[in-house]
């Protein structure tokens, strides 16, 4: 497997800022009818065909590695994935636009029902854990942990806090600069609903993205910044961003392989997941596809800095699609 975090850090800054769309030719190279491992056995010379997905930035480095590594297998099979978060995947894929959805949050009831009424029927499946990062940039010496009713003091909405010493009297008096996800992000969903208290429950005063990236970019560059992203995209970042602890009650909490694995970090631990177009399983591309995710998501979700499921998840995963 390739290494993947150095590659999208590269990709990340030069290229996937102002991109909505990552177009990337996958196929065959085997000899038989399915895809399920990075070897090479049980492929389909002549599988063909277009697969389109969009939704969530922070589940695309897992899907977008899965394809990449799919391209080995099968390059007579396009794969079209898009950005635009969870949300805006969803209003697509409950369209029957696309055949598979990233998504950083289980589908909301409003949109299980448009995709009823369309006649979309799904598969929810588990790729992945986050934890999601609360990050200020490295120059800021003054602060190391913030307090669930700290975070939710400076987001909720209506907020007054305008300068650092409004959130503690010791730190200093600066501008506090927010950057966060956009409001099509299923992270601001969990995080307004974890911190908050309600989804989607936010001061508007922010600098907003559904690109993790254009975050990054912010806190980095802003010595008076403080914002939330996926854990890859800190974890990619480290040396442009530093994290804060969490404390939800029983002490600080650093995000970390180990404290997300533990369900240590809380309330910001959280699942990622992919929803499949039952109808489009009935292509054979598509369920190559699926398969060839589940098979290799542990290893490629550590890849790119997530915390892979355990075999018998992905396992139970596949039985669902056959």
């Amino acid at each position: 497997m390739r290494h993947y975090a150095t590659r999208r850090r590269a990709f990340g800054f030069a290229g996937l800022l102002g991109i909505a769309l990552l177009s990337i030719a996958v196929t065959a190279c085997g000899g038989a009818t399915s895809a399920t491992g990075p070897d090479g056995t049980g492929t389909d010379l002549q599988m063909s065909g277009v697969i389109e997905i969009d939704g969530s930035s922070t589940v695309f480095p897992v899907t977008e590695a899965v394809a990449e590594e799919f391209h080995n297998l099968h390059q007579k099979v396009q794969v079209n994935v898009g950005v635009s978060g969870t949300g805006g995947g969803f209003k697509r894929f409950t369209d029957g636009d696309t055949d598979v959805s990233n998504a950083s949050r289980v589908i909301k009831a409003s949109e299980a029902a448009a995709a009823a009424a369309n006649g979309v029927e799904y598969l929810e499946l588990q790729v992945a854990m986050d934890g999601l990062s609360v990050v200020v940039n490295p120059s800021n010496d003054f602060v190391e942990c913030l307090t669930v009713e700290e975070l939710r003091r400076i987001w909720e909405p209506g907020s007054g806090i305008k300068t650092w010493d409004q959130v503690r009297p010791e730190f200093p008096d600066r501008k506090v600069s927010l950057y966060g996800p956009g409001t099509d992000s299923g992270t601001f969903d969990y995080f307004t609903e974890e911190i908050v208290g309600e989804v989607q429950a936010s001061r508007a005063d922010y600098t907003a993205s559904e690109d993790d990236n254009v975050l990054v970019l912010g806190v980095s560059g802003d010595r008076n910044s403080l914002g939330y992203f996926g854990y890859a995209y800190y974890i990619e970042n480290s040396d442009k961003v530093r994290a804060l602890g969490v404390d939800a009650g029983a002490g600080c909490v650093l995000p970390t392989k180990e404290s997300i694995e533990a369900g240590e970090y809380v309330p910001l631990s959280r699942p990622m997941y992919i929803y499949v177009n039952a109808e489009s399983l009935g292509r054979p591309e598509v369920t190559a596809f699926v398969e060839f995710y589940m098979n290799n998501a542990a290893e490629l979700a550590a890849e790119v800095g997530y915390i892979g499921l355990s075999e018998a998840e992905y396992t139970a995963n596949i039985d669902t699609i056959k």
